[in-house]
């Protein structure tokens, strides 16, 4: 039996309602996945298990990838990643968007495993699909001893 943390943002639902798939992977499987909502009034913990990050991309200031480019909505997250030791713990993160925003699709994602120096895992449109998450649960799975 694998354990596995997710901790993700999600302002839509959108990313919510993708965790809710990963869950039914997870017991379906025989695992168990503890995933916890990263939020503007989430007070900031250490942790101290190894976990994922699940974010949703939303950007303002442009159609490209440069530093004109900003979050928004998904700073909470980042944050909590950054505080005291818990970067350390980040085993990989898997990012959405729309696919409609082109270069932008997934940026959000690509820009936490940069800064964070942990693997890019996966990228699922919108709300994802049952099968997008049985895939996703997989690549996490073989990720989680890694690094």
């Amino acid at each position: 039996m694998t354990h596995i943390n997710l901790l993700y943002a999600s302002t839509e639902g959108n990313t919510k309602s993708f965790v809710e798939k990963l869950k039914k992977v997870a017991i379906e499987q025989g695992d168990t996945l503890n995933a916890r909502l990263i939020g503007d009034e989430t007070e900031y913990a250490n942790e101290t298990e190894p976990f994922f990050a699940l974010v949703p991309t939303y950007l303002t200031g442009g159609t490209d990838t440069g530093p004109e480019v900003t979050e928004i909505f998904t700073n909470a997250l980042g944050e909590y990643i950054d505080f005291g030791n818990n970067a350390r713990h980040l085993k990989g993160v898997v990012g959405s968007g729309n696919r409609n925003f082109n270069v932008q699709f997934n940026l959000t994602a690509i820009r936490y495993a940069k800064k964070f120096n942990v693997p890019m895992i996966a990228a699922y449109e919108l709300r994802g699909s049952v099968f997008d998450a049985e895939i996703i649960y997989n690549k996490i799975k073989r990720n989680i001893g890694e690094q």
